[in-house]
């Protein structure tokens, strides 16, 4: 790659997506091409073969997917395996009908088995079953692990993939709904807090933001207060509380989505689809902590003061996901951002006052 190189990023707009964008354009690439979905809808196999053909991107990063928490990937199912296949079927196969010089794909490590041995080395890839709730989306993500490795095998296609592990960072979805587990977390606390300051105006502006089910700053006090009740955040006369999901067990590893993003860059730089199996790289800081810990760190970092209850009768998904970051860390890459400055700079971000 030079710096004048064009570079596709699929999922522009996306936490991972823009944060490779950014990486990128810090280096002093120039020439990066992005879509918006109006523009460019993926699923759409002739609107990709069209784009590809009107733009020969040289380079292609796939960050584009469907993506959310433990209750969407369950709950839509079918929407998270079919329009994730769909996508990587079109964008990994007009690169290669195209000449694209390399792709860079981007998976997840809910790829591995529920009960895979800790921790998680990129061969532990179909060696058990999945986590059920998120079995679809998982599925999607392996197929475009093998998609890389296939054309890579039949047509010399310099296809790479990237695993990361749990991510958060800038431009994270806060849906109370669709979120993964730590964005959730931050804004339960930081509505937790808004309430047991009797900070109304705060919760409305939040919403405004932020609506939830439909429900935005300017409905009815009984209707926010509702919808918070709904996502486990409920105020009573004597106290605020915040319910979560399961017992807090299992144990889960976070990465800054400005590491991952220089991790993707730098495979993009210095990694090469080998001819052996498994070619995915695994992304990750190497460490990991109980949700039940991290919800006393991100209580800490907002300064939550109601009450945690834990749901015991709600699933608490895969016991343990750690990944074991030796592969890239031999390639010459690290992190460098800590959980603890991390989370505190969103939380920041979060709560800086928004433009009119």
């Amino acid at each position: 790659m030079n710096k004048n190189s064009k570079i596709y990023i699929a999922g522009h707009n996306g936490m991972v997506g823009s944060a490779i964008k950014r990486n990128l354009e810090s280096k002093g690439f120039t020439n990066i091409v992005t879509r918006n979905i109006e523009a460019l809808d993926l699923i759409k196999e002739a609107e990709v073969a069209a784009f590809f053909e009107a733009e020969k991107p040289e380079y292609v990063v796939l960050a584009a997917a469907k993506v959310g928490g433990i209750v969407a990937n369950n709950t839509y199912r079918a929407e998270f395996l079919y329009e994730n296949l769909m996508i990587q079927n079109h964008v990994i196969h007009q690169s290669y009908l195209h000449g694209v010089k390399k792709l860079l794909f981007l998976g997840s490590s809910c790829i591995y088995p529920k009960l895979a041995r800790q921790p998680m080395k990129e061969d532990a890839l179909l060696t058990g079953l999945l986590e059920p709730t998120n079995e679809p989306y998982a599925i999607a993500k392996i197929a475009g692990i093998k998609m890389c490795e296939a054309y890579h095998a039949q047509y010399g296609c310099n296809f790479i993939s990237i695993m990361p592990t749990n991510l958060y960072g800038p431009n994270d979805n806060y849906d109370l709904e669709k979120s993964h587990v730590l964005p959730a977390l931050i804004r339960k606390m930081i509505l937790g807090k808004y309430l047991f300051e009797n900070n109304m105006d705060a919760v409305r502006k939040d919403f405004n933001r932020f609506p939830v089910e439909g429900i935005t700053g300017e409905s009815s006090e009984k209707e926010i207060l509702e919808k918070l009740t709904k996502f486990g955040i409920k105020k009573t006369r004597d106290r605020v509380a915040i319910t979560l999901w399961g017992t807090g067990s299992p144990m889960r590893e976070f990465l800054h989505v400005d590491d991952m993003a220089d991790a993707s860059v730098y495979l993009l730089l210095h990694y090469d689809a080998p001819d052996t199996t498994p070619s995915h790289v695994n992304a990750g800081c190497g460490e990991d902590i109980s949700i039940k810990d991290l919800a006393e760190l991100v209580r800490q970092i907002v300064g939550f003061q109601g009450e945690i209850i834990w749901d015991s009768s709600m699933p608490d998904g895969t016991p343990r996901k750690l990944l074991d970051v030796s592969k890239l860390f031999k390639l010459g890459w690290k992190p460098n951002i800590s959980l603890q400055k991390g989370v505190k700079a969103v939380v920041e971000n979060y709560l800086r006052p928004q433009p009119l």
